[in-house]
């Protein structure tokens, strides 16, 4: 019954994405865009009003989402067959989806928190389906951090009550010089930047690796840690010419490219390597988008989407396959026993690095021309460079110890491959080799023409060399474990904990407050409250319980008396 379930809503996804991704064309085409406005509730002068929008950008974006969720939805009733609970799953992935919907189509800010605070949650619920302790603890560390996104955007339509509506949409684009709408606009980057993960927000990421792949598979593709970068696509307009706040978020994105790089070229874990490829690709987006190539940054969101969730996917295959193992150096050739499966990663993860003509070359190749267009400064630059470079040589790393690797440690617990699971990659391997050129004719109809010198232009393809080469060094000193000295021990401890970002935000969001809430449960809860209220009133009541007692048994016996004299008093008259 479960699976009829997962195949009807498959369909039903994918008819609706194909649906809304050719309404995306014609609105593109013809420069449409349509305001829906539902009256929900008239109350003399109150009037509650649902407004959603759809344009070019919505729509298109609506049916990527719909179209990876279809796939992880007819994905997850193989992955989870024998689940108990999957009629609970596929639900929670419902209400995930239709939480990034409301959140994509509506121009209002209270509509969008309703969709924001909705993917918080339910991701919430996700990260906890597996219960013990490790989900618990990434489930309570995505909750805390996304509450903050939640408050900063409270704190935005309090602020845009001074504008007198909240269809942020409507004044958006003559509005920027207010001095409330500048209060917005950091709110509302600081909100995204805690959604999107960025420095110092970075720690929530890797630790929601604890939800199920599927879930991965979804979450780092097209919902939840791309809402930040979309609103502040909805908002490019307001902090493209302040050039000032625009360096410094800058700075902050590329730098956590390069961390997220760094951090994928040292991890062990296969999930978490493809958690930290995520973030460094929303770093990538961040920075074109404070750039002021607001355009470019919704094309690159838009084809990372597409190969990053057949990633996690493949990455899901193997790790079905392996009885839930994870460790890449004790793989190896799955490229013989999973050979479809391996030639999706493979393509996957070329199209991560940039390789030329698959979907993540044209966004890719695009924005390092414009970074060598524009003129920051050389530090920018360099951070760019050295990000991407990283970025190809965790990919490799990955594939070097998957593929060419020989079977360090599964010989006989290896299932085969599920071919029915291995139906869910097609339609995306086609996105991926695909997609990336039908979205550039479609975004950009007329070719940007770009002037660089000869070595500036062929950059990509020289990074892509030095990185396979960068990933082999990583690869062949996998194994190799020197003596580890109190310096190396700090470095690698300051790696492996994202820069400390993770003991601070566990350590300040959970640690700390929970002893401050325990402090304050103590003092006030079982304290001075307990002892004037709740024990105060016991006592008192015990104290006075003789004194009620008595009260009630002579009222009770004047009671008596007074019906018996009642009753005398009738019978004396009636006869």
């Amino acid at each position: 019954m479960y699976l009829d379930i997962c195949l009807i809503m498959m369909l039903i996804l994918m008819s609706l994405s194909l649906m809304s991704m050719f309404l995306g064309m014609y609105f593109m085409l013809n420069n449409m865009m349509y305001f829906i406005e539902y009256n929900i509730l008239s109350l003399n002068s109150l009037s509650v009003v649902m407004t959603l929008f759809f344009d070019w950008m919505s729509l298109i974006f609506l049916g990527v989402v719909m179209f990876i969720s279809s796939f992880v939805i007819f994905y997850s009733k193989f992955y989870l067959m024998n689940d108990l609970n999957l009629n609970r799953f596929i639900s929670l992935v419902l209400m995930f989806i239709m939480s990034m919907i409301l959140l994509i189509i509506s121009p209002n800010l209270v509509s969008i928190l309703l969709g924001w605070d909705g993917l918080g949650l339910v991701s919430y619920c996700l990260i906890l389906y597996y219960q013990n302790m490790k989900s618990f603890n990434a489930g309570m560390l995505t909750i805390l951090s996304n509450r903050l996104s939640d408050i900063l955007l409270l704190l935005s339509i309090a602020w845009m009550l001074n504008y007198g509506s909240w269809n942020f949409i409507f004044f958006k684009d003559f509005m920027f010089k207010n001095n409330e709408m500048i209060y917005i606009m950091i709110m509302l980057i600081i909100a995204s930047f805690v959604k999107s993960a960025q420095i110092p927000f970075s720690a929530w990421l890797p630790a929601a690796m604890a939800a199920p792949t599927p879930v991965s598979s979804l979450v780092h593709s097209s919902t939840l840690v791309t809402a930040g970068v979309y609103l502040l696509i909805r908002f490019s307009n307001l902090f493209i010419l302040n050039n000032n706040l625009n360096f410094w978020f800058l700075m902050i994105s590329v730098l956590t490219m390069f961390m997220s790089g760094l951090n994928a070229n040292l991890e062990n874990d296969l999930k978490k390597i493809i958690a930290y490829s995520t973030l460094s690709q929303l770093g990538l987006m961040m920075s074109i988008l404070f750039l002021g190539f607001s355009d470019l940054a919704f094309f690159h969101l838009l084809t990372h989407a597409l190969f990053k969730s057949i990633l996690f996917m493949c990455a899901g295959c193997y790790i079905h396959n392996l009885n839930s193992f994870q460790d890449i150096r004790l793989m190896g050739s799955l490229n013989i026993q999973m050979p479809f499966v391996s030639v999706c990663f493979f393509f996957a993860n070329l199209s991560l690095c940039g390789f030329p003509f698959l979907a993540g070359f044209y966004s890719k190749d695009l924005i390092l021309e414009v970074f060598f267009m524009m003129d920051y400064n050389l530090f920018i630059l360099l951070m760019m460079v050295v990000s991407t470079l990283l970025t190809v040589s965790y990919s490799f790393r990955l594939m070097f110890n998957m593929f060419f690797m020989s079977n360090n440690f599964f010989t006989l617990n290896f299932s085969l491959e599920n071919w029915s699971m291995d139906k869910s990659l097609m339609g995306l391997m086609m996105m991926v080799v695909f997609g990336g050129s039908l979205l550039s004719w479609l975004i950009f109809p007329i070719p940007l023409m770009i002037n660089l010198f000869l070595y500036m232009k062929i950059m990509p393809l020289i990074l892509i060399f030095i990185g396979m080469l960068l990933g082999y060094y990583f690869y062949l000193n996998s194994f190799k474990m020197k003596k580890m000295n109190n310096y190396l021990f700090f470095m690698m401890n300051f790696f492996f904990t994202l820069w400390f970002l993770s003991i601070i935000s566990v350590k300040s969001m959970i640690k700390y407050l929970m002893k401050f809430i325990m402090v304050l449960s103590l003092s006030m809860d079982k304290g001075w409250t307990e002892y004037l209220l709740g024990q105060n009133l016991f006592k008192i009541l015990v104290l006075n319980s003789s004194l009620m007692d008595l009260m009630m048994f002579y009222m009770n016996k004047m009671l008596n008396l007074m019906i018996i004299f009642l009753i005398i008093l009738m019978i004396y008259f009636y006869y």
